[in-house]
C-alpha cells in the first residue's frame, strides 16, 4: 500500500506539471502535503516537514548556485566563454569534444559535491554549444554522467565515505575499484548514450550565452581558464591540504572554513569581477547588472529544487525508507545485489541518492560479516543502487530540466536513463570484480 501511495503521488506531480501545466513549484507543494496526509503523518507534522526539506536545501544550494549563476554569466559576457570554447576545439577537434567535457567533470566531480559541479560545470558545456552550434544535451550528458558517477561511487563525497565507514571497508581500495567501475559507466552513460540524444531540442538558459567579442578586447587565454575554474582549483587545492593531515586544529578549523564551497565561490566571483570584469575595462555598474541578471534567471529553478527537497522530506519523515528496506531485506539474494536493490528502489521512492545508500548501509551491515562479503564491493554495489532512475522527486532532475530547459519528458529520456546506465553497470561492474577477487 506504502508504494502505491509513492507512486500515485509522483503520478500526479507529473501530470499535475505535463498535463495540467501548473508550476513545477506549486505541483511540488500540493503533492508533498497529499504524501504526507496519505503516508498518515501526523497534521501538524506535515507542514514542518515540508518547510524543513525546503529549508534544507535552499540553505546548502541558495548561495552556490546564485553566486555560481553570476560567475557564469561574467565568464559569458566577458567573452572568456568563447575563449575556452575556442582552446578546447582546437586541443580535441569538434569531432572530440565531448570527451574534453566528460574528462573535465571527471576531474572536477572528484573533490566536489554534485550541485557545486553542475553549477561550475554548465556555463562550460554551454559556452561550447553555443560557440559551435552543438546540441546541448548531447554535450551536457558526458558532463553529467562523469560528475554523477564520482558523486555515487568514490570518496570522498558524503555517501561512500560514509559507507566505506559503516561497512568497515578501506577507503584506498573501494576509491581504486571505484574508478575501475566508474570509467566504463561514464562512457556508456556518457558519449555513446548521448548519440542518441541528438534531436532534443533543448534551448539553455540565455544568460550563460556567450558573447561575440572582437579579439582584442577577450580575456587572455590563461585569464579565462583559471578565472572559469578557479572555485574547482581552490577547492581541490584545500581539500588536498585535509587530506595530507594535520593535528593542529586551529589549522584545520582555517583550512574547513576557507574550503567551504560557499566560501569558495565568493572569493572566486570577486577574483573574477576583477580579472574578467574591471580589468578588462568594464564598470562595476555594469558588472553588477550582470549579476542581477543572472540570478532573475535561475530564481525559479532555485524554487523547483527546494519543491523536490520538500517532498524528499515527507517521504524520510514518513518513515517509508525504512519500511521498504524492511521489506526488500527479507528476500533471499546474493547480498552484493540486495544491497543495490534496497538501495535503488529507496533512490526511486524517496529521491535522494544520499539518503539512499545511507538508509540502505543500516539494513545490509550487519549481513556483511556473516555473509563474508567483500566490503569495498558492498559499497560500491549500495552506491549504484543509489543512483538508480532520478525522476521527479529528486532536485538534480529538476536543475538539469531547467538549466536546459527541455520538457520533463525529454529529461525522463536523457537525465533519467542516463542514471540507470550508470547504476546497472555499476552493480554488472560490482559482480565482474566480485568473480574475480
Amino acid at each position: 500500500m506504502t508504494i502505491l501511495i509513492v507512486l500515485v503521488c509522483i503520478l500526479l506531480l507529473v501530470l499535475l506539471i505535463t498535463w495540467g501545466k501548473i508550476n513545477s513549484f506549486l505541483s511540488f507543494l500540493v503533492v508533498s502535503m497529499l504524501a504526507g496526509w496519505l503516508l498518515g503523518m501526523p497534521r501538524d507534522k506535515i507542514v514542518n516537514s515540508v518547510e524543513h526539506g525546503i529549508g534544507d536545501v535552499l540553505g546548502s544550494l541558495s548561495i552556490v548556485i546564485c553566486v555560481g549563476a553570476m560567475l557564469g554569466k561574467l565568464v559569458a559576457e566577458s567573452g572568456a566563454a568563447q575563449v575556452i570554447a575556442g582552446s578546447l576545439q582546437k586541443k580535441f577537434g569538434e569531432k572530440y569534444i565531448q570527451w574534453a567535457i566528460m574528462f573535465t567533470g571527471f576531474i572536477v566531480g572528484l573533490p566536489l559535491f554534485f550541485d557545486v559541479s553542475f553549477v561550475l560545470m554548465v556555463p562550460l558545456v554551454f559556452s561550447v554549444v553555443y560557440q559551435y552550434k552543438l546540441p546541448a544535451v548531447y554535450i551536457g550528458i558526458p558532463m553529467m554522467a562523469a560528475i554523477s558517477v564520482t558523486h555515487g561511487f568514490l570518496p570522498p563525497h558524503p555517501a561512500p565515505v560514509a559507507l566505506v565507514s559503516a561497512f568497515h571497508a578501506n577507503m584506498g581500495v573501494t576509491l581504486l575499484f571505484g574508478i575501475t567501475i566508474a570509467v566504463p559507466a561514464i562512457v556508456l552513460a556518457g558519449p555513446v548514450f548521448s548519440k542518441t540524444l541528438k534531436n532534443i531540442k533543448a534551448t539553455p538558459l540565455q544568460t550563460f550565452l556567450p558573447k561575440h567579442i572582437p579579439d582584442e578586447k577577450m580575456p587572455g587565454t590563461a585569464n579565462s581558464f583559471i578565472t572559469s575554474l578557479l572555485p574547482v582549483l581552490l577547492i581541490m587545492f584545500f581539500t588536498l591540504l585535509t587530506f595530507a593531515g594535520t593535528r593542529n586544529g586551529k589549522t584545520n578549523s582555517i583550512l574547513l572554513f576557507w574550503g567551504n564551497p560557499v566560501v569558495v565561490m565568493i572569493v572566486s566571483l570577486a577574483v573574477a569581477t576583477y580579472s574578467l570584469g574591471l580589468r578588462q575595462g568594464r564598470h562595476i555598474k555594469e558588472i553588477m547588472e550582470h549579476y542581477a541578471d543572472a540570478v532573475k534567471d535561475i530564481s525559479m529553478i532555485l524554487l523547483v529544487i527546494a519543491g523536490a527537497g520538500g517532498l524528499k522530506q515527507v517521504f524520510v519523515d514518513s518513515g517509508i525508507s525504512t519500511q521498504l528496506a524492511g521489506a526488500l531485506h527479507a528476500l533471499s539474494i546474493n547480498p552484493l545485489v540486495l544491497g543495490w536493490v534496497v538501495s535503488a528502489v529507496i533512490r526511486v521512492c524517496v529521491g535522494s541518492a544520499t539518503v539512499a545508500g545511507l538508509t540502505t548501509a543500516g539494513m545490509i551491515a550487519p549481513m556483511i560479516a556473516q555473509e563474508h562479503i567483500n566490503p569495498n564491493l558492498m559499497v560500491l554495489s549500495v552506491g549504484a543502487g543509489s543512483l538508480m532512475f532520478s525522476h521527479v522527486n529528486d532536485g538534480g532532475f529538476w536543475m538539469f530540466k531547467e538549466y536546459f530547459n527541455i520538457t520533463v519528458k525529454e529529461t525522463f529520456l536523457s537525465w533519467s536513463l542516463m542514471e540507470t546506465i550508470i547504476s546497472v553497470m555499476g552493480l554488472a561492474g560490482v559482480l565482474i570484480l566480485n568473480s574475480i577477487f
